[in-house]
Formats: C-alpha cells, sequence, structure tokens
C-alpha cells in the first residue's frame, strides 16, 4: 500500500464527513422513520503493515450480542455522550472489543459514512496498527480477533454480489469468502467503499 494515496483517499482526520450515508437512498424505505432518526456509531478499519504484506484487523463477533451476532465486523460500536468525535468512539470500542491501546495505532482518516438495517449511522475511521499489537478480545463481544490480507480485499474479482430478500424487498449485497470466514454486509461494504476511494485517487 503506497500512505501517501491512502491518505489522499480518506477524508480529513479533523472531522468527520457530514451529511447522510453514502447508502441511505438505498435503505430509506427499511429504515425507521425513513433514517431520520439513526444511531451515530463508529467502527475501526485497521491496516496492519506485515512483512508479507498489509492486513486488515476484523472480529468476528458472539452469538449473544443483540445487533450482527457471530458475523464479521470491525471493532465498534454506538457514540456515547463522553466521545468527543467518531474517531475517539471508534479507539474507545477497539480498545474495549481488542484491547487496542491508544500508542498501538494511528488515526487516518475517514470512509465515506454508512447506514445499516439496523438504524445505525456508522462513521468508519481507517487507521493504522503497529504490528507488535497482540489483541485481547473481550469474551462478552468477541469470539475472535483475525486478519485478512488487504490486496485481498481490494481485489475486485474477491467481491461476490449477493441478491437477499429482506421484508419483501430485494437488496444486493457483497460478501467475501477467505479461509472459512464470510465478510458480508456492512463491513463488506465498507470495504468495497475503501478500494473504491482509492481507485479514484491518481
Amino acid at each position: 500500500m503506497i500512505p501517501e494515496r491512502l491518505a489522499r483517499a480518506l477524508h480529513p482526520l479533523a472531522q468527520a464527513p457530514p451529511g447522510e450515508a453514502w447508502n441511505h437512498a438505498e435503505l430509506k424505505d427499511l429504515l425507521p422513520d425513513g433514517g431520520l432518526s439513526l444511531r451515530q456509531a463508529a467502527v475501526l478499519v485497521g491496516l496492519v503493515d506485515r512483512p508479507a504484506g498489509t492486513t486488515v484487523l476484523l472480529t468476528r463477533r458472539t452469538e449473544a450480542l443483540r445487533h450482527h451476532a457471530g458475523q464479521v465486523s470491525f471493532p465498534g460500536g454506538a457514540i456515547e455522550p463522553g466521545d468527543a468525535d467518531p474517531a475517539a468512539a471508534a479507539l474507545r470500542e477497539a480498545a474495549e472489543e481488542v484491547g487496542l491501546a491508544r500508542g498501538h495505532v494511528q488515526p487516518l482518516g475517514y470512509l465515506d459514512p454508512f447506514a445499516t438495517i439496523t438504524g445505525f449511522h456508522v462513521h468508519p475511521l481507517v487507521a493504522r496498527i503497529d504490528p507488535c499489537f497482540a489483541p485481547v478480545a473481550d469474551a462478552r463481544e468477541v469470539d475472535e480477533v483475525f486478519e485478512v490480507p488487504f490486496a485481498f480485499l481490494m481485489q475486485p474479482d474477491n467481491a461476490r454480489l449477493l441478491d437477499v430478500d429482506y421484508r419483501g424487498s430485494l437488496r444486493r449485497l457483497v460478501e467475501f469468502q477467505y479461509q472459512g470466514y464470510r465478510i458480508w454486509g456492512a463491513t463488506a461494504a465498507m470495504l468495497v467503499n475503501l478500494r473504491t476511494r482509492l481507485e479514484e485517487v491518481p
């Protein structure tokens, strides 16, 4: 990965991008109040520079969670009143869920905001994670922490399109299959958004 190119592809760290999520129109008819009362949330899209290439840090959620149980996702959650901004929320959630200390992470900037069918307006924060970081999963929320090669996730041929019926409406989703892990839904869509933004910069 070229760090300068990545930096140009992201929204500035100083302020999370305002306005509606990039997929808001697609979900408008499926969201409560047409998406007017979405809860603000943030996730950490963590990149780890390994000798064999950059990887993306992901988690597999526990089956006991109310939202996205058992699914692969980024560390993250709802923005709380004590969080200064979405970046602070993403870093706090990553510390709580996988033990990521502030000294092991370098925030870089934001992807476009994303709306979920569970009622969240998500701000994805992209950050570099120190390769020395050893995750410690919070068993109440996370069953597993693992990494997937960045190059695999940025390869368009690895993103499979799915048509699914949701509440009587046909929705098109994206999924990746990697060594037994199914990465789909919001997480896959955010990764595609990252790829798209990288493709748009020289």
